[in-house]
């Protein structure tokens, strides 16, 4: 069962589904025991086709970190936050949750573009 855990104590993942921002951008950070790899990539993988079937789901692409490390990270885009929290929140997907091993911890997060001029558009 996949153990949630918030990147930003202060604001987890429940209190962000609460927000009406479009478009959203998830990240989420995944470690994993080594051995238990080829299972959390077999879970994400089925989690990630599923997604891809939803509303206001626009892309995703998964990182492993380098130099050995056994962590992962998503980023997704959606719609909007709305679109988001009714894919994270239905019941297929929270019940493919138990799919993921026992040592995988996911630390999700939203977050939205930042205008900074001459740098970043929105």
């Amino acid at each position: 069962m996949l153990n949630l855990r918030p990147l930003d104590p202060a604001c987890p993942i429940d209190r962000q589904l609460q927000a009406t921002t479009r478009p959203v951008v998830l990240v989420n950070l995944f470690s994993v025991a080594e051995a238990d790899v080829p299972a959390l990539m077999a879970a994400w993988e089925k989690d990630a086709l599923w997604m891809k079937r939803q509303p206001g789901f626009l892309s995703t692409q998964l990182h492993r970190a380098i130099g050995g490390s056994t962590m992962f990270m998503n980023h997704a885009v959606w719609e909007s936050v709305a679109h988001f929290r009714d894919a994270f929140t239905h019941p297929d997907f929270v019940s493919a949750l138990a799919a993921y091993p026992a040592s995988a911890v996911a630390q999700p997060h939203l977050f939205a573009r930042v205008a900074v001029p001459n740098l970043c558009a929105t």
